[in-house]
């Protein structure tokens, strides 16, 4: 097989590394990419995308089943619902592939040459690629690695048989009728709040003292409250053990110190992910490490010349379009541009029921910092677009300077919040203070309206409250 040589050579088709080849490819970069499987990464085949769709099917069906049960207050009624989840699934994976011929299509447009199998590091400038065909030996100019992150196993609970992890939730042919899930982060909390409207008996085991520990207790009380309605049972300062002996259940240590066995047809890990760093050949490169990611600085360059690194081998916050936004970056450089990493803030959501949204810094964080603050927060409850959409739990929270009204973060938690996280980002990062956010007209009736509310409440004026 003929070696290829190029400018640009891009390991991984993830969020990151499609965009970082696609944007290399416009601006005319010999750019070739690698992928091992299909092209999209995590986010597109088995993480954001396929999780999203499966959240939707389960709020419809929920929809059905309280109409069908008469507890529907908009006077519709139903027979009983069915739900046929291989199907569901199978409508899930005709969305997540269409998204992945959409993006093969982008990098065939940008003139990127694809090249599927598995890619290992000869040297910091040569790969050799595992194709079906053979062999291909690359060799590059400048090496982007964009290799991802794969869920996290306990050594108590490795994966098979009944222990599963997100990939393999997002494609069960029916529903666990008793669902453990070991982890109250946003991927154990989103998948089992699904499973749990499609009718499983969900236990949630968390070992800290609460739920969704990277926000605050007031922006994650509307989520736990919500989870009890929903009859899910959470654990807290709860430790897994393992597995009972016939397999059946999961043995835990509560928090009194006391063994308590679980029964459940799935137990569903999701106690994290850590960066893909094996593999691919590292260990013939000279790179430096911060903690278990790649060390890179303010343009992803990493400690060898021509070498870049982007993504979730990078380190937190592990987010996709924290990806793209640092592949579009690393194109641009290569491509002659002067491009640095000067990001404000990078919004993060959380598409639990309801959802939960921040940008910037949290209250404490900017105390913290000390900062004198200015705090404006306006619930769902006075808004009337979420009154009509049955939505009223939860609020838009403003965190600004005192001195000159500064916004420094944004924080909501409320149905269909996560639409907001871009007006969230854009004021952070365009510095808007919060007569700008208060004095921009909002349109009515709709849920971005709190956003200005809760400004207008932080200046002392609030309008609706």
């Amino acid at each position: 097989m003929k070696d290829i040589s190029c400018k640009l050579l891009v390991i991984g088709a993830g969020p990151g590394g499609y965009v970082c080849a696609i944007r290399a490819g416009q601006l005319g970069v010999d750019t070739v990419i690698v992928e091992m499987t299909k092209a999209g990464g995590t986010c597109l085949n088995i993480g954001c995308i396929p999780s999203k769709a499966l959240i939707h099917a389960a709020d419809e069906f929920e929809k059905a089943l309280l109409a069908a049960e008469g507890k529907n207050a908009l006077g519709i009624t139903l027979e009983a619902p069915k739900l046929d989840l291989a199907k569901t699934v199978s409508w899930k994976n005709g969305v997540v592939g269409r998204l992945n011929n959409g993006v093969v299509g982008l990098l065939k447009k940008a003139g990127v040459k694809i090249v599927h199998g598995r890619a290992e590091f000869r040297d910091g400038k040569t790969v050799e690629v595992e194709t079906e065909t053979g062999t291909q030996v690359i060799r590059a100019e400048t090496v982007v690695i964009a290799t991802g992150s794969a869920p996290m196993e306990l050594p108590a609970l490795p994966f098979g048989g009944r222990v599963i992890s997100s990939t393999e939730a997002l494609s069960l042919a029916k529903v666990p009728e008793r669902l453990v899930v070991v982890g109250g982060g946003y991927i154990g909390l989103e998948l089992g709040t699904a499973f749990a409207k499609f009718g499983s008996r969900v236990t949630v085991v968390e070992a800290l003292p609460h739920i969704l520990p990277q926000y605050d207790a007031e922006l994650t009380r509307p989520v736990a409250k919500r989870l009890g309605e929903l009859g899910i049972t959470l654990l807290t300062q709860a430790k897994a053990k393992g597995v009972t002996a016939k397999g059946d259940a999961l043995v835990v240590e509560t928090a009194d110190g006391m063994e308590q066995s679980l029964p459940a047809d799935k137990i569903l890990v999701t106690v994290g992910r850590k960066p893909v760093m094996e593999g691919w050949g590292m260990e013939e490169l000279d790179l430096d490490r911060a903690g278990k990611f790649l060390r890179i600085d303010s343009q992803c360059r990493t400690s060898m010349r021509g070498v870049y690194a982007i993504g979730d081998v990078t380190g937190e916050p592990m987010l996709a379009h924290r990806a793209m936004a640092q592949g579009e970056m690393v194109a641009e450089i290569v491509a002659g541009n002067r491009r640095s990493w000067d990001k404000r803030c990078i919004p993060a959501v959380c598409f639990t029921d309801p959802e939960v949204v921040t940008a910037g810094l949290s209250p404490d964080e900017a105390r913290a910092l000390g900062h004198e603050l200015k705090i404006g927060q306006f619930p769902y409850t006075a808004n009337a677009r979420a009154m009509t959409m049955q939505g009223e739990a939860g609020f838009v929270r403003v965190v600004a300077r005192a001195d000159n009204h500064l916004v420094l973060g944004i924080q909501a938690v409320g149905q269909h919040v996560s639409e907001l996280a871009a007006a969230f980002g854009l004021a952070i990062e365009m510095g808007a203070r919060l007569e700008d956010i208060a004095g921009t007209i909002h349109a009515h009736p709709t849920q971005g309206e709190a956003f200005q509310e809760a400004a207008l409440k932080a200046l002392g004026h609030a309008l609706h409250i």
